[in-house]
């Protein structure tokens, strides 16, 4: 039995979608318990013979402050979700709240993986091959040095070889241009370390791609800076929108274009459900001594389900177990780059 610890009160909509969407994701996984944790009095009449309520006297909002999570709300439903993974009553937690104070919780709380500096957001966009390209970091780190960038790599592969199935999965590294020579001294420096842990048969690495390549699918993997990943994912996620606002707006211009929607609509509705991102939603922390996943803060029901199940299929393949491996396995190879970049900074000062 795989339990998930569910935060009730994160996101934009609260327990009208997280309910809704915990009832829908446990009739479908019967091998599945849930502990919600949310505030008394948003329960209800909602009861689920594989679910228990836990009591949470605070809600961090999507606007509170990280050091107000952390330091304040110490009560909150997201931490306390997060605290049932810690102390062993749940395998993974799941929270559509303040990416940025549900990052800086599951750190405090959970603490990072040996070897692994800091934590990582990676999640799915769609791309043409009918799947997902797995990318991070989408926003936990800004800024980050090559060393960085190779533990992102590792244990992005974890992840991809657990949820999808994929033994060896490839890693790309998102730049300008697909030579070796293109991008700035941090890109380079981070290609030639993820060469090297290739030569080493920690990862496949691939080499460079571009910004195109992860909706073409060119590789399993892309890593990226928290900034540049960021930007990637509102981008693709506004030019969606906007894409399905001309097409709605084309169609129902007048009686000839409804009529030409209506042929059209088996084509339309295949290509909305091919690039509908509440299929992809649920991005992992990955780098913490326990599983945490951050759902779209705007999340629906169909959306949140989608996060509960990439969390239940994340804990019942173990993939703390896969990361601390692959970590392991690369260890040399990260100890190594981490004290020459100490060695490089101590001569500079």
């Amino acid at each position: 039995m795989i339990t998930l610890a569910v935060d009730v009160m994160g996101g934009d909509h609260g327990p009208d979608v997280t309910l809704a969407a915990t009832r829908r994701f446990l009739d479908q996984h019967p091998q599945a318990r849930c502990l919600l944790v949310g505030l008394a009095d948003r329960r209800g009449d909602w009861t689920h013979p594989r679910a228990d309520w836990i009591d949470a006297t605070e809600v961090v909002t999507m606007d509170d402050p990280v050091e107000v999570a952390l330091r304040r709300k110490k009560g909150s439903s997201m931490r306390l979700a997060i605290e049932q993974v810690r102390d062993g009553k749940a395998q993974a937690a799941v929270s559509a709240g303040n990416t940025g104070a549900l990052m800086a919780v599951a750190r405090y709380v959970l603490k990072t993986l040996d070897g692994i500096d800091r934590p990582a957001i990676a999640g799915q966009m769609p791309n043409v091959k009918g799947g997902g390209t797995t990318m991070l970091d989408l926003g936990a780190n800004v800024d980050c040095t090559p060393e960085h960038l190779l533990q992102f790599a590792v244990m992005g592969s974890a992840l991809v070889s657990v949820l999808l199935d994929i033994e060896n999965p490839s890693v790309g590294l998102l730049n300008i241009g697909e030579e070796a020579i293109k991008g700035n001294e941090n890109i380079k420096k981070t290609g030639e370390l993820l060469r090297k842990a290739a030569n080493n048969g920690d990862l496949n690495f691939y080499g460079n791609v571009e910004g195109n390549d992860i909706f073409k699918g060119t590789t399993d993997i892309v890593i990226c800076d928290g900034f540049v990943g960021n930007v990637a994912l509102k981008a693709s996620e506004g030019l969606a929108s906007m894409v399905s606002t001309i097409l709605r707006e084309g169609f129902s211009a007048n009686i000839f274009t409804k009529i030409m929607g209506i042929c059209a609509y088996p084509v339309l509705n295949s290509f909305k459900k091919r690039v509908d991102h509440r299929r992809h939603n649920g991005a992992a922390l990955l780098g913490l001594r326990g599983l945490v996943f951050k759902s779209h803060g705007s999340a629906d029901a169909l959306a949140f389900e989608t996060a509960l199940t990439r969390a239940y299929e994340a804990a019942r393949h173990q993939l703390l177990d896969r990361v601390r491996a692959r970590i392991a396995h690369a260890a040399p190879l990260l100890s190594a780059s981490s004290e020459d970049n100490g060695a490089m900074h101590g001569a500079q000062a």
